[in-house]
This record gives C-alpha cells, sequence and structure tokens, in this order.
C-alpha cells in the first residue's frame, strides 16, 4: 500500500483477549444431550459459538454459546451445517466441545495438545485455501468441560487458538480510524460497512477486505477470496475485521490468525488493519481503528506454536457454574428424578423407552398399604399421570403401614384416603399429576335397594369413565368382590390390568390378558396368529364359584388386613415392574406368560427387562417364589367373552343382575352346570366304591 504518512517507532502489536460467555440454555440443553443420546460416549462434539462487532465504547462483546449452539440433528450434523445465518448480531464460528464422563478425566486432559490440535486445523485451513472461502474458520475455538449432572453444576474451560507469528508482529501505528481516513473516505467506508452489514449474505462475514479508490475516496468491501482485484497503485487496502475488543490501544483476538493468513497467502510485509466497531448497530468511525503492522516473512512452512486458553480472573484456570440455585425447584426436581431413567440407557438399557413411561395414565383402585407403594414406585419409573380411587379414610392404624399418610392426617375424623395420597404425591414430587377419586366400586354378592340403584349405577359409569380414559388400571382393594367389575371393565376397554393381592405371609401379582372381543382384530395387526396364542387369564378365571359378599360377619382379624409388613412393598414393587414390562414389549398388553426358565432366563429380544410373566406368587415364610402361567377361561365371571358381550348388550341392567342375585353370573358362565356335573361325579365315584367293597366283603 502507498501510503506516505510518518509512523512512531515500531512496537510489538498486542492483542486484547476473547472471552467467553455461556448462556444458561447452552447447558440446559447440553444435559439434554447428555442423558438423551450420548451417554457415556465422550467424542468430540461440533458446536457454534457467536460473536459481533465491539458495540459499545467501554464493554467488548464475547464468544457466546448459546442452547442453538449444539447439534440439532439426528445424523450428528455439526451445527455450523445447521446453523442459520443473517443475524447481524450472531456471526457463526466453529468449535469443538470435548466433554469428560468424570472430573478426573477433566483434570488429567492434555491441554496443550488439544491447543495445538485445533490450531493445526486453522493452519491448514489457511494453508489449503479453505480460509479464504469460509473466513470464520480463522477464529475456531474449543471448550473442554465437565457436567455433574446429579448436582446441575458444569466445569469448563475455552481456548481461543491464536497461531504465533516468529518474530512477532510490530505496530507501527494505531489510531482511531476517524483520524486515519479523510472525511470523504471515513463517510464511504461507514457507508460500505452498513450496506456490508445490513445484507444478509455478508452480515456474519467476519473478514474482509476494504480497497478505498484515490481517484474519488470511494470505499468498496471484498470478500477475501477477491484479493486479486484489490490489488493496484491507485487504491489503498485494509485488511478489515470484525473486532469484539473496545479498548482503544488494542486490536482484538480475531486479527493474530487474520496475520498468519495474511503472511502466508499474500506474502506482505507491511499490512494496514482495520478493526470494525459499531455504535447502535451502524459503523462508528471514532470506535473503530486503523493500524500498521510489520510481518517478517518466513519460508518455513511448519506449523506455528499456538496460544490462547482463557484466563480466569488472570489465572490460568477452569471457570464453573452451577444452575441449581438459578433452577425452578420443581424443574430441578423433575431432571432430578429423571436423572436415573435416563442414566439406565447409558449402559444397561440402550432400549428404555422413557417416553412411553412419562405418558402412560394410571389407574390406582385402593390407596391402601399396597396403592401407597405402587404410587411410589411408578413415581420412580417416571410415571406422574396417578389417579387414585378410594372410599376410605385414614385410619390411626394406617401411617405406620401405608407410606403415604401421616399422622395429621388421622387426626379427628380422619381424611379421605383418595384426597390425603394426592397431597402427599405433589409434597413428594410437585410435578406429578395426580387427582383422587372419592367412591365406591360396587360389588357382586352386595345387593341393593331401588333406591340405591341410582347411586350405585353413577359409581358404575364413573368408574368406566376413568377405566377408559387410563392406560393402565391396579386391582389394590381388600376384598376379591370389589375386583370383579374392574375386571370386566378392564376387559371391555382392553386395558392393562395389574392384580395384587396379600395373604398373611403370602403374596399374588398377576396381569390379565386382553379383552376377548379385541383380541381376533389386534392379532393380525401384530402378528400373532403363528403361535396360536390363547389369552391370558384374569383375577378370577380359575375360580369356580362367581364372586360373593366376603365382608359380612367377619371378626376383627378378618376385617383388617392382617399380613406381615413387608408384604406390600414387595407385591407393590412387582406390579409396577409387571407393568413397565408389559409396557416395554413390543407387544404390549397381547405379549404371552414367561416363566423363571423361559429363554435362559428371559427372551431379551422381546422385552429389554426380561422375562414378562403372567403371575407372581411368593411367600416370605418361605422366602420362595415361583411364576405361573393361566390361560383364560371361557366361563370366567369377569372376562370371558359370553360376559363381555352380555354386559355390553344389557348394560346397567346387567350389572345390576350381579349386584342383586349370587347365581347369576354362574348361571350365566355355565358354572352352575359345571358344579352339577362335578357332584353328580363325585356321587357316582362314591357309589362305586359302595359296590367294591360289597364284593370285597
Amino acid at each position: 500500500m502507498d501510503d506516505k504518512r510518518e509512523s512512531p517507532p515500531t512496537m510489538i502489536l498486542q492483542f486484547a483477549p476473547l472471552n467467553s460467555s455461556v448462556d444458561e440454555g447452552f447447558w440446559h440443553s447440553f444435559s439434554s444431550l447428555k442423558l438423551d443420546k450420548l451417554g457415556i460416549d465422550d467424542s468430540p462434539i461440533s458446536i457454534t459459538g457467536f460473536y459481533a462487532p465491539c458495540s459499545h465504547p467501554q464493554v467488548s462483546n464475547h464468544l457466546t454459546l448459546l442452547s442453538e449452539s449444539l447439534p440439532s440433528s439426528s445424523d450428528e450434523q455439526s451445527s455450523t451445517e445447521s446453523t442459520s445465518h443473517g443475524n447481524r448480531n450472531k456471526c457463526p464460528v466453529p468449535g469443538t466441545l470435548y466433554n469428560t464422563n468424570t472430573v478426573e478425566s477433566f483434570t488429567k486432559l492434555d491441554k496443550q495438545s488439544l491447543l495445538k490440535s485445533e490450531a493445526n486445523k486453522i493452519w491448514e485451513d489457511i494453508q489449503s485455501g479453505k480460509a479464504l472461502e469460509d473466513c470464520a474458520l480463522l477464529s475456531r475455538f474449543l471448550v473442554i468441560s465437565f457436567a455433574d449432572l446429579k448436582k446441575w453444576s458444569f466445569r469448563y474451560w475455552f481456548a481461543f487458538p491464536a497461531l504465533v507469528l516468529d518474530p512477532p508482529a510490530s505496530l507501527a501505528e494505531l489510531k482511531p480510524a476517524s483520524e486515519y481516513f479523510t472525511s470523504e473516505e471515513a463517510e464511504s467506508v461507514s457507508a460500505a460497512c452498513n450496506e456490508w452489514r445490513d445484507s444478509s449474505l455478508t452480515t456474519d462475514v467476519p473478514f474482509f477486505l476494504v480497497s478505498i479508490s484515490s481517484d474519488d475516496s470511494k470505499a468498496t468491501i471484498r470478500h477475501l477470496k477477491d484479493w486479486e482485484p484489490c490489488q493496484g497503485d491507485h487504491q489503498k487496502l485494509l485488511f478489515g475485521f470484525y473486532d469484539p475488543c473496545h479498548l482503544p490501544s488494542n486490536p482484538g483476538w480475531p486479527l493474530r490468525n487474520y496475520l498468519a493468513l495474511i503472511r502466508s497467502k499474500w506474502n506482505l510485509e507491511t499490512v494496514w488493519f482495520f478493526c470494525y466497531r459499531e455504535s447502535r448497530g451502524f459503523a462508528d468511525m471514532s470506535l473503530s481503528l486503523v493500524g500498521q503492522a510489520s510481518i517478517t516473512l518466513s519460508s518455513d512452512s511448519s506449523v506455528p506454536n499456538s496460544v490462547g486458553w482463557e484466563l480466569n480472573k488472570g489465572k490460568r484456570a477452569p471457570r464453573s457454574i452451577s444452575l441449581a440455585n438459578s433452577m425452578d425447584p420443581t424443574r430441578l426436581a423433575v431432571s432430578a428424578c429423571d436423572l436415573n431413567l435416563k442414566l439406565m440407557r447409558w449402559r444397561a438399557l440402550p432400549s428404555l423407552n422413557l417416553n412411553v413411561l412419562s405418558s402412560v395414565k394410571c389407574l390406582l383402585l385402593g390407596a391402601g398399604t399396597l396403592g401407597c407403594q405402587v404410587a411410589r414406585t411408578l413415581m420412580g419409573w417416571g410415571i406422574r399421570n396417578i389417579t387414585f380411587v378410594d372410599y376410605g379414610k385414614v385410619a390411626m392404624s394406617n401411617p405406620v403401614r401405608q407410606s403415604l399418610y401421616t399422622f395429621e392426617d388421622c387426626v379427628g375424623r380422619g381424611e379421605f384416603k383418595a384426597v390425603a395420597a394426592v397431597k402427599s404425591l405433589k409434597q413428594i414430587f410437585p410435578a406429578v399429576e395426580s387427582s383422587g377419586v372419592v367412591m365406591a366400586i360396587p360389588m357382586p354378592g352386595h345387593p341393593i335397594s331401588s333406591q340405591e340403584e341410582e347411586s350405585v349405577l353413577g359409581d358404575c359409569k364413573r368408574l368406566r369413565d376413568l377405566i377408559e380414559s387410563h392406560d393402565a388400571v391396579f386391582l389394590l382393594t381388600d376384598t376379591r368382590e370389589s375386583r370383579w367389575l374392574p375386571s370386566l371393565l378392564c376387559a371391555n376397554a382392553n386395558k392393562i390390568a395389574i392384580n395384587a393381592a396379600l395373604g398373611f405371609d403370602s403374596y399374588m401379582v398377576m396381569r390379565h390378558g386382553a379383552g376377548p372381543t379385541s383380541l381376533t382384530d389386534d392379532m393380525q395387526n401384530l402378528d400373532m396368529n403363528k403361535a396360536g396364542r390363547q389369552r391370558l387369564g384374569c383375577y378370577f378365571c380359575n375360580d369356580v364359584v362367581a364372586p360373593q359378599d366376603s365382608m359380612t360377619d367377619r371378626t376383627l382379624d378378618q376385617q383388617c388386613t392382617v399380613t406381615r409388613p413387608g408384604l406390600a412393598p414387595i407385591a407393590g414393587a412387582l406390579a409396577v415392574e409387571l407393568l413397565v414390562g408389559v409396557l416395554q414389549h413390543p407387544l404390549g398388553i397381547y405379549a404371552k406368560g414367561d416363566n423363571s426358565s423361559s429363554s435362559n432366563g428371559g427372551n431379551t429380544d422381546e422385552s429389554p427387562l426380561g422375562i414378562l410373566p403372567h403371575q407372581i406368587r411368593g411367600s416370605v415364610s418361605q422366602f420362595s417364589q415361583i411364576t405361573l402361567l393361566g390361560q383364560a377361561s371361557n366361563s370366567c365371571t369377569a372376562c370371558s367373552e359370553t360376559v363381555v358381550s352380555e354386559y355390553r348388550e344389557k348394560g346397567n341392567s346387567f350389572i345390576l343382575e350381579a349386584i342383586n342375585h349370587p347365581t347369576y353370573l354362574e348361571d350365566l358362565t355355565g358354572l352352575t352346570e359345571l358344579k352339577k356335573a362335578a357332584n353328580s361325579f363325585s356321587l357316582d365315584w362314591e357309589d362305586d366304591e359302595d359296590d367294591d367293597e360289597a364284593v370285597d366283603m
């Protein structure tokens, strides 16, 4: 460049370091990426940082990481490729994130090697000419980090690799652009810069060439790749860049690699550079700087040394941030509760479908000892939508056995269990969506008067609506007959039904099979016909009598649920595990029943959680447990096609008949005839024995 102005004595050119800023949204997005997709994969991640020219005389701009800085596509496309361009305040810069799985690994990272590796990429981009096509590559950066997702704290360290010129560049002159340019030149440069910044095609292109005609002082801005057309003795040429620094006596960090490119590609010994800065979105020539640097040419083509680790309060040390205090407590609780489930997918269960768990709606019929255990375990699996149905109140004996209640719930007349259970769940986990319904379940064998019919049928409709609006139903009531109507309604609506029952020292947990009228159509879609698979039985399929009144004329020990205290937690946990197994199985409610010897311990090709039994029966007196399989009975009083069809045809009148007439269900299903035949067979057998005895005598 031909410039006759005298320059003061030269000094080493010093650059203002670039500083980082990380938006909280970046860490939230990274946490989700780590938990949901990356797991223990610590491979480098392509990210995008953003910066813009300085826009304030006393504040420098930072390179910022935002939530959009991370890759968003499923094919691991780098964020550089997917980031939208054209935002004047967000010039994208490619970067690399190295996240470690332990704090020890973070500490042991070879930071010098990582810095050198990124600097080599910059040098290669300069040598290949790639940096001329995409000048943002000159500002590559890297971040090392460790994310403690249990505490929501993050340790990180930025590096902005800068190639070191040897010998270093010297500064001959540096002054505000308004003092360097003539008034005509300054006006023309400002106009050209504003036009460059206003165009969506160039607003985020941070390095450029400024040529000023000596004839009419007209300024033109071009891309770096247009170096050749800028040559000529009739014009001034400046190497412009978006300068994030506000200091009046130092250019910003991006100039370092810019000078390395200029020396390597164009062999210039004297460089006039233009530190472009703005005010209120327009070019500010009084804030912008123009300087003259001298570069010593070198024939050495080896990669220069590099510097660039960001200082933390003047020291070489990482930074840290904790988001726990700034997060909404409920959101923090949700993240913390989800953590264990997401960690399961890292190693143990990579195919675990968490979405199906978080979206399932569970109806718990009974909020007693079993209901409390089931609800707590459901929340542990990430199931957040839980409805209780119970008519009882919290008694003084309940809190020590039923984990959702406290002494305050039973003071006075006692709180309804369905209400108290909901309140307790929300205290445990505020994000749970829970509701309580206070109602009694109509039961066969408990006749009602005509005056009660309207109320009882209303309860039937309410129960039917609840079952149809939920995905899974737990039968956890105290009596056998109270499980009949829910079993029928689940079979009718083809809902998942999980049954748990307790003896004194034994327990039974089972899942009901699909409804009888839905199986034929759905089997074709699920390709289940190949094994001629039968339906799994329900709670009543092995009975030869209809459910009857088991509550009348009972002694005190029979009125209370007298069981060993350890049973309910075991049975409740197994009931939930059984539901989760059904939800994770590709056939869902139609999955066949496995036993403990199935497929050498479980057909894991079908279910990621192992075997999926039909029934589990255990005894704590023997500390034993077995799995059983029972097929659906054509004479079942709850789930047989005969009963379901009769219910669909007659509706309320069918229910009233079942409630008021103890033998109605037996007559309908053929159990009455079956018992007669069995009694007749028994009598014939006795007659044969008498004949034999007579002969022997």
